[in-house]
């Protein structure tokens, strides 16, 4: 970790998002989060990312032998060329290839999203963290079991100094101001439930 991890905002050039076991299987048993709503928000999080210009790492864990491929909604919001790394380790982290794909990327803030929250997000988070690296759990875009895995997964997390953010605040923050030509892409990418962007609102009905 930085010693300004706490204080040096994200940004597009310092930030990159890490997918980690966004599969198939796994879904199947996510119980603290409705399915619906995290797939809502990994796949948002993901077209935001998108939009951004920031660096995009997939990986998957023994894919074709236990827990099947990506979800088809997020594979459908990846970029077509994007290699997704599948290993048999179960911290990522420990895969070089995809310790390497990270380092490829130059960014040293890394969005890190996992199922399971205590496992998939939590161990690579962790193991970032201690590199040196910024490690961001984006809680909201992962999830797990029951609810004794998440509280103890968070737990976990914050004594190890990876820090707990939301999908959307993560964007917004790296979009900066909302006067940015891109503000109204980022915005429609994040599909924000719990906010009406009434401006495009109105827009679209008086064109209509």
């Amino acid at each position: 970790m930085s010693e300004n991890a706490f204080t040096e905002h994200l940004t597009r050039d310092n930030a990159a998002l890490v997918l980690v076991d966004h599969q198939v299987g796994l879904y199947s048993g996510v119980r603290d989060i409705p399915v619906g709503e995290l797939k809502h928000n990994v796949v948002a999080l993901t077209k935001a990312a998108r939009v951004l210009g920031l660096p995009i790492v997939a990986t998957t864990t023994s894919a074709d032998s236990m827990w099947g491929p990506i979800i088809p909604e997020l594979a459908a919001a990846l970029p077509d060329d994007l290699p997704v790394i599948d290993r048999s380790t179960v911290n990522a982290w420990d895969d070089e290839r995809v310790t390497n794909a990270i380092r490829a990327t130059g960014r040293k803030k890394l969005i890190i999203t996992g199922i399971s929250t205590e496992v998939c997000l939590a161990l690579p988070a962790i193991s970032a963290t201690a590199e040196g690296f910024d490690a961001y759990a984006a809680v909201d875009a992962s999830g797990t079991f029951w609810p004794a895995k998440r509280e103890t997964g968070l737990l976990r997390l914050q004594q190890a100094g990876v820090i707990p953010i939301d999908y959307a605040t993560a964007m917004v923050e790296i979009l900066a101001d909302n006067a940015d030509p891109l503000a109204g892409r980022v915005y429609e990418a994040l599909d924000m439930p719990f906010a009406v962007l009434v401006g495009q609102i109105a827009t679209a009905l008086t064109k209509g």
